[in-house]
């Protein structure tokens, strides 16, 4: 049955906003959830089995008093209406006793396009502005094994003034210096959370965005939808995959609460909210109204936003149910793993959650990791820790001991740093953390860093120092672009970004964050061997696998040929990585004192030729005889 509204009882409207007489009003249906036009009208759907009523209410963009209210019919806890004749650019909420909640399946919110700008209540737009020309852009599903990732973070890669560009800090601003990853030789970028969510807090600045309150708009402050696809496209020209860091694991809107506290959040006995997350509010993933909620957001960014994958910040969320126990199989993998829109998307796994459940080889064969082991080995072994150069040797061939059950190399996401941790430079450079300016008396952030600042704490003007640091630099690079795996850099790393000790920066707008374009130039010889080691990688065939390596793939050395030295004591490694067309011989002295090698006989009675000595700055690529010496705390990259 339709009405038009005067003829119901229970409304409300606004004259001198919107004429509201003509619209005509019927039940609708239960599905789909959210804000949808089917041709004839909007059909409004929210689930909430907690609410005794729910409201409507439709608002013009910048006045917080409805204009149009109407309350929803109930089938099995989700409300719902029809409503023909809605004018253009209108907004909408939901009325939960006293509180107006947003929708969580709004696609476009009246958010402020001013970073920082005082909060105001949140609505959704009932017609989001979704048309868009993708000609005939799609994702573009590069072979794993080929991916070469980039993480950043869209504010922070051109807002620093040193980035010249028209549209700084957003989606736009990414456009103008695609050059850059280009340059590269990055394929991949993997973008912190891009999602809605309030930048300021009670304690100050969201910045980095792990604070979600929608999962279907993209962040105002960083552009429109059609900036957002704008970019996609942008990058799908240049061969570069778009890959979305997505939160799940907790949600820093309220809305939810007031929806059904008990249907998206994991509650102790006493109904308060836990903590698997560190952040609080951890979501009940495994319930299935969420389950509906997480797959609806992840197929709406592959079919309409065009991305080309997800990584899951704290994952192994995923595995615990409503009483936050950990489950086997939990429905919520399983979903994904059915789903055919993602079938081909990439999935990243951050596997371990803030509670203790630590899944690193063991997460869902259908996930790629990223790999903290990889992380937390190549930096005890750089640094010259005891006992580490088997499990580094294990590492940099695929960590074959994690994904050896069904998975490929390529499932491990080699890194040595990303956004949470030390910078490269502050690896080298610090011993501790120094998280003063987060206002939190240095007591956040990781205080196991596996560091080590080269002897003095810090900055220095002791050249020494100096150089060993910048060796370190190139050494991890060097472990990272050459190890067997999916290699992923940290924004800014590239020119030896510098977070001054800083290893939790979540709340800094400001250079600690910034990618600064100047200082890119200042330090063009890191930059230039950035390059140079993805250019080796995309040449060398042996280390683009999808199958494991044997001893046929990889012969291990020591000072000598055919001699590996795998004692505690041991800070050497080398080994010949060996090719269809011609062979790598890589080698790692973590030692403070130098190395006298003899090197083996190269494939096919070739000579060696030196591609690398992070020793030697400017080292000529010539052609070497049978001995090598080299240095201490340097590695070595020859070429047959």
């Amino acid at each position: 049955m339709q009405q038009k509204i005067p003829d119901l009882i229970s409304f409300c409207y606004r004259r001198d906003v919107y004429d509201s007489t003509n619209i005509i009003s019927s039940s609708g249906s239960p599905t789909p959830l959210g804000a949808n036009s089917d041709g004839n009208g909007v059909n409004f759907a929210l689930f909430s089995s907690f609410a005794k009523k729910i409201t409507l209410g439709l608002f013009s963009k910048d006045d917080p008093t409805p204009f149009f209210e109407i309350p929803l019919k109930n089938s099995n806890s989700v409300w719902h209406v029809h409503l023909k004749n809605l004018p253009q650019n209108i907004f909408y909420a939901y009325k939960i006793g006293d509180n107006w909640v947003l929708d969580p399946y709004a696609k476009e919110l009246n958010t402020s396009t001013t970073w920082a700008a005082k909060p105001k209540p949140v609505l959704g737009k009932v017609f989001p502005n979704t048309a868009f020309d993708w000609g005939a852009d799609t994702p573009l599903h590069l072979p794993f094994e080929e991916l070469i990732i980039y993480e950043m973070h869209i504010r922070s890669f051109t807002q620093d003034k040193s980035a010249s560009v028209q549209n700084p800090g957003t989606f736009l601003g990414l456009i103008e210096r695609i050059p850059h990853l280009k340059n590269l030789g990055i394929n991949a970028v993997e973008l912190l959370p891009i999602f809605e969510f309030q930048e300021q807090s009670d304690h100050g600045c969201n910045y980095w965005g792990y604070s979600t309150r929608n999962f279907f708009s993209p962040m105002a402050r960083y552009g429109t939808i059609h900036d957002f696809k704008t970019m996609v496209k942008a990058l799908h020209e240049e061969g570069i995959e778009v890959i979305l860091d997505v939160v799940f694991n907790h949600i820093g809107e309220s809305s939810f609460t007031q929806i059904d506290k008990e249907t998206y959040f994991i509650l102790n006995d006493k109904k308060e909210h836990t903590n698997y997350t560190g952040c609080g509010n951890t979501v009940n993933c495994n319930d299935p109204t969420v389950i509906e909620l997480i797959l609806s957001s992840l197929c709406y960014f592959v079919l309409e936003m065009h991305v080309d994958g997800f990584r899951f910040d704290l994952a192994s969320i995923f595995y615990r149910n409503g009483a936050g126990e950990v489950l086997k199989h939990p429905p919520l993998i399983h979903a994904i793993n059915e789903n055919p829109i993602l079938s081909k998307t990439k999935l990243i796994a951050e596997a371990w959650d803030s509670a203790g459940l630590y899944q690193v080889g063991s997460f869902d064969n259908r996930f790629a990791e990223w790999n903290g082991q990889f992380r937390d080995i190549t930096r005890r072994f750089l640094k010259g820790s005891d006992g580490q150069a088997g499990a580094f040797a294990s590492v940099m061939s695929g960590s074959e001991d994690l994904y050896g059950n069904g998975r490929s190399p390529y499932h491990s996401i080699n890194f040595i740093t990303a956004h949470d941790g030390f910078s490269l430079r502050d690896l080298v450079s610090y011993n501790n953390k120094h998280n003063e300016a987060n206002n939190e008396e240095n007591k956040d952030g990781n205080d196991c860093n596996e560091s080590w600042n080269c002897g003095v704490e810090g900055p220095t003007d002791d050249p020494t120092i100096i150089s060993l640091r910048e060796r370190q630099i190139r050494n991890f690079l060097t472990a990272l672009a050459l190890s067997i795996g999916t290699p992923m850099f940290l924004m800014g790393d590239e020119y030896g970004h510098t977070r001054d000790g800083n290893n939790n920066t979540y709340c800094q707008d400001n250079e600690k964050n910034y990618f600064l374009w100047h200082e890119l130039h200042q330090n063009e010889g890191l930059h230039e061997l950035f390059q140079q080691l993805i250019d080796i990688r995309k040449n060398t065939p042996a280390l683009q696998r999808t199958t494991f390596p044997t001893h046929e793939d990889i012969i291990w050395h020591g000072h000598n040929p055919n001699a590996p030295d795998w004692s505690p004591e041991a800070r050497f490694i080398a080994y010949t990585l060996q090719g269809h067309e011609h062979n790598l011989y890589i080698a790692f002295n973590a030692h403070f004192e130098p190395a006298n090698l003899t090197l083996p006989p190269p494939f096919n009675g070739k000579k060696w030729k030196r591609l690398i000595d992070t020793a030697l700055i400017d080292a000529p690529q010539e052609e070497l005889d049978q001995d090598y010496y080299l240095a201490p705390h340097a590695a070595l990259v020859l070429q047959a």
